[in-house]
């Protein structure tokens, strides 16, 4: 198993494409702490893996909230002393309205940028101090492939977050890249996860699909195995990129 020793903190953990990465983390070996908003996600999440015999920690978080991300960390050095694996996957996406440009609310653009930018931020600190003692670690910030395509589909404030986040990624592989720690980012296209099922018109995820060089819909369990790559030693001398996984539907 690739993974096995590693312990991977995955944000927005719970549930959806979240909780995808966490039974594939925890299925080559690490021991995940699956960090969400939602309790009960979070437990549920953990009793998964531990179930199927694998460790796993239940942490409830909020990513836009400094001392909930300092305590999340402690937590987790408590439970297993390190951390080699922080995936930066919460963020706001599914639940959001749609709006004209000019018309989004100004604290909806905050909260987008609290959680899908700072968040990233915030939670990359809280681990860098650790893997800079243990020699090395990575971390892998979940960006979309949504603003390399034309068009912002009442998004623009989620749209520039994710140019945000692949900003960041490439600024923090030149700050950390000397500590031993890797900083890549991973595109999704339009995933069918469970809040995207129950929230988006079937028809629009079906036309998505036969956009792309792979024609069928995009699946959460698609993005695991990029994540388990640069999770892994596999990926030792790849830094400040952006794997696109959206079937080839745009090129990066």
């Amino acid at each position: 198993m690739r993974l096995a020793g590693k312990v991977a903190i995955v944000t927005g953990g719970g549930k959806g494409i979240g909780r995808a990465y966490v039974r594939g983390l925890a299925a080559e070996g690490a021991k995940v702490v699956a960090a969400d908003i939602d309790e009960t996600a979070t437990v549920n999440a953990q009793r998964e893996i531990e179930d199927k015999g694998g460790e796993a920690l239940a942490v409830t978080v909020d990513v836009s909230d400094d001392a909930s991300i300092n305590r999340m960390v402690q937590q987790t050095i408590d439970r297993f002393g390190r951390v080699d694996v922080l995936v930066n996957n919460a963020a706001l996406f599914a639940a959001l309205p749609r709006h004209k440009w000019d018309e989004i609310p100004l604290e909806e653009w905050d909260k987008v940028m609290s959680v899908n930018v700072r968040g990233v931020y915030l939670c990359s600190k809280a681990v860098v101090p650790h893997m800079c003692s243990q020699g090395g670690g990575s971390i892998i910030n979940i960006a979309s492939a949504i603003f390399l395509s034309p068009g912002g589909g009442g998004l623009i404030h989620y749209i520039a977050s994710k140019a945000a986040v692949m900003g960041l990624t490439r600024a923090l592989c030149r700050e950390l890249g000397e500590f031993g720690i890797r900083v890549n980012s991973i595109g999704p296209g339009l995933t069918a996860s469970e809040e995207i099922v129950k929230k988006t018109d079937p028809a629009q995820i079906e036309s998505r699909s036969v956009m792309g060089s792979i024609k069928r819909v995009e699946t959460p369990e698609d993005l695991v195995g990029t994540v388990l790559f640069l999770a892994s030693d596999d990926s030792a001398f790849i830094t400040g990129q952006m794997l696109v996984v959206d079937g080839g539907r745009v090129f990066h």
